[in-house]
């Protein structure tokens, strides 16, 4: 096994690629630093309590009133991803500059987006980011709600994030619950039906005269999971896309090569589906980690990349490397638009692989369920890339769990594959592609998911 000495970070292995979370880790003096500074910062963020804050009334049209897309009904399920204005949100500390959100003084800064209402009722979210740190800089991203009646949450915390791993571990922040809903790592899942949300980012450094953090973006997908439902080929909307037959010349990378490396990153094979998969994308692009960037990864490992990917998505307190916005934080680190969303079908998916854009997966698969899957047992979680259909609608995907890089590639029958991931995951996908390269036009009539 190998390790990697300047890290002090606690060994973990998870029981499989995207399962359940293992327990935390003891926690290091960095990472007891970090939340000694957040908590000198708990009164511009509330803290979660048992007992949710008054319910305050919905404003009116005015500055902080919720943004609201058409009213009309929408086309399908009702899914929204929306990528929040950082020039609309209050700063404290913070000022916006031509590149993001950085710290104006200090060492602590706090930006707080406007609210905004998706147009429907949802149950659950999933943000995402990009932002840079140096050194021991770090952000935090929490989350606010507010139901129809005007009641609002307290704040949620989706962990601390910082690009590099060194001073401050990336961690995501678990137990967070109250009547409204709780936080299951990198996801909210709401108990009422809530109408719109705000996002707040808290910026962190160790002295005035550090590196500032800059958040450069964030977003999120709000849904409405009992919208979703399992189609058929040729059915509510995800019949075959007539000329998509296209297949992306995606890398194959497998995470079997990697079994054993790096335990303190969750020590590689079946637990590496999610950073495998990220860095196959990043490379489809050519992208990623440069040469120089892995001179910590033994010259005879298998595509080194993976290694990176791993280690700079390992999430310390779920125990390994699954985590979703940290998986597109780590690609938008190397200058592409990365976030997570959610799809309604794989006929949405087939206009991203016209496009030209490769998509992330997340699927679960019961024993048998999949044909041609390479794990006969199934999975409670994995993640791959679409990386094309054939002409007659099936999957062509790039399925890290192959045993090698050669068996990566894989052709799965489009309604066990549309079964497994729409069953799985809602159809949680990451997008990740260049600003240069458009993503493809929105279903009409349909709330925006991309």
């Amino acid at each position: 096994m190998r390790t990697l000495a300047p890290l002090l970070l606690s060994v973990l292995l998870a029981a499989a690629c995207g399962g359940a979370a293992v327990p935390p880790p003891a926690r290091s003096p960095a990472a007891e630093a970090a939340s000694s500074t957040a908590a000198v910062t708990a009164a511009a963020s509330p803290p979660l309590a048992a007992t949710p804050p008054a319910p305050a009334a919905v404003p009116s049209a005015s500055p902080g009133a919720a943004a609201t897309p058409s009213s009309a009904a929408p086309v399908g399920a009702r899914i929204d991803h929306h990528d929040l204005r950082l020039d609309a949100g209050d700063v404290g500390g913070a000022a916006l500059t031509a590149g993001g959100v950085a710290i104006a003084g200090g060492t602590t800064g706090t930006w707080t987006s406007s609210w905004y209402a998706p147009g429907f009722a949802f149950t659950r979210l999933v943000p995402s980011w990009a932002a840079d740190t140096t050194g021991a800089a770090f952000i935090r991203v929490l989350l606010q709600a507010r139901t129809a009646s005007g009641d609002e949450t307290a704040w949620y915390s989706f962990g601390v994030w910082a690009y590099d791993d060194a001073s401050v571990p990336r961690s995501s922040s678990d137990g967070q619950h109250d009547r409204f809903g709780h936080v299951e790592t990198d996801t909210y899942v709401a108990a009422v039906p809530l109408a719109a949300y705000r996002l707040r980012v808290q910026l962190f450094r160790p002295t005035a005269s550090a590196a500032t953090p800059l958040l450069r973006s964030i977003g999120a997908v709000a849904s409405d999971p009992t919208s979703l439902t399992i189609v058929t080929p040729c059915s509510a909307g995800s019949c075959p896309l007539r000329g998509v037959g296209k297949d992306l010349a995606v890398p194959a990378y497998s995470q079997e090569l990697h079994a054993g490396e790096f335990p303190q990153f969750d020590g590689g094979g079946e637990a590496w589906c999610s950073p495998t998969s990220t860095a196959m994308v990043l490379a489809y692009w050519r992208s990623g980690p440069s040469p120089a960037d892995l001179w910590w990864v033994p010259s005879g490992d298998a595509d080194r990349a993976v290694d990176s990917a791993a280690r700079y998505t390992y999430d310390a307190a779920y125990g390994g490397t699954g985590n979703w916005p940290f998986n597109t934080a780590y690609a938008a680190h190397f200058g592409v638009r990365a976030f997570v969303t959610q799809l309604r079908s794989l006929g949405e998916a087939e206009r991203f692989i016209a496009a030209g854009i490769p998509l992330v997966a997340s699927v679960k698969v019961a024993p048998g369920a999949l044909p041609g899957f390479p794990i006969p047992q199934g999975t409670d979680g994995h993640l791959l890339v679409i990386r094309g259909f054939t002409p007659e609608g099936d999957v062509i995907a790039n399925d890290p769990a192959a045993p090698s890089d050669a068996a990566v590639r894989r052709v799965y029958p489009r309604a066990a594959f549309e079964r497994a991931w729409i069953g799985g995951s809602n159809g949680t996908v990451y997008v990740i592609h260049p600003s240069t390269v458009s993503a493809p036009v929105q279903v009409r009539g349909a709330t925006p998911n991309w």
